[in-house]
Parts: structure tokens; C-alpha cells; sequence
């Protein structure tokens, strides 16, 4: 992700609305297949919440220890049961919901210079209301 992308979702008031303007035309360019799902990397806000100014060096660990992500685009069987899987009713809503996963999990790429990952729908762990409450060790 180039240093101006991540300053866009970095610094702003909804990094949401940053994503998806960045990701506009997405629905009509990307058909994610099977089981996967594409996740649009969160980035911590420049200023922490005690007002600690964060160095661009520290925002782009995002990208590489990331845990967090907006769901963008889902497979068509992506949560749903089969005969080895059962997800007991849980599902995803793209563009909307927040998920946390493990960093080392799906394929990086990006998507109109934004950083995403492709993950198995399956490795991911939890939905999250406010991305900003799950923090990585850096």
C-alpha cells in the first residue's frame, strides 16, 4: 500500500467510507470464488486515543501484522455448511462488517492500492464492532 493510501485510511474520521471510496468500482471488477473472502486492511488512526502521534513506519505495520479488516467481497459458499463445515448460522455482510484473523492468514494483495487479503472463510476468528479494539504486539 503506498504511503498516500495509507494516510487516507489512516486519517480518517471513518476509515470505512476511506476504504470503499478507494475500492469504488470493486463489485464490478472482483468476483472472489469458493470460500473466500476479501478483506480490506485497517490501519490504525495517526493519533492513539492518548493522543500519541504514530510514525508512518508504525501505521504500515498494519499491513504486514494487521489482524483487522473490513469484509469487501465474499465466495458464493462462503459461510455456508457443508458436510466437513458448520458454521451455525454465522455469516458476513460485505462492505459492513469488521473481522479479526490471524496476520499470517490469507493471500496478500491489493486492490486499487489498497492492502487486502484473500482468507479462507473458515480462519476468521471474530466480528468485530470498532476495529480499533483489536491492537497487535508491535
Amino acid at each position: 500500500m503506498s504511503s498516500t493510501t495509507v494516510a487516507r485510511i489512516s486519517d480518517a474520521a471513518d476509515p470505512k467510507k476511506e476504504i470503499l471510496s478507494l475500492l469504488k468500482s470493486v463489485d464490478k471488477e472482483i468476483e472472489v470464488l469458493h470460500g473466500k473472502v476479501l478483506v480490506a486492511l485497517y490501519i490504525s488512526p495517526a493519533k492513539s486515543k492518548g493522543g500519541i502521534i504514530l510514525t508512518d513506519k508504525t501505521k504500515e505495520e498494519d499491513i504486514w501484522q494487521g489482524m483487522v479488516g473490513l469484509v469487501v467481497k465474499k465466495g458464493k459458499i462462503a459461510f455456508k455448511d457443508d458436510e466437513n463445515t458448520k458454521f451455525g448460522g454465522a455469516d458476513l455482510k460485505e462492505n459492513e462488517d469488521w473481522v479479526a484473523f490471524t496476520p499470517g492468514d490469507g493471500r496478500r494483495i491489493q486492490v486499487n492500492g489498497v492492502d487486502c487479503r484473500i482468507i479462507e472463510d473458515t480462519q476468521i476468528l471474530m466480528k468485530v464492532k470498532d476495529p480499533a479494539v483489536i491492537t497487535h504486539y508491535k
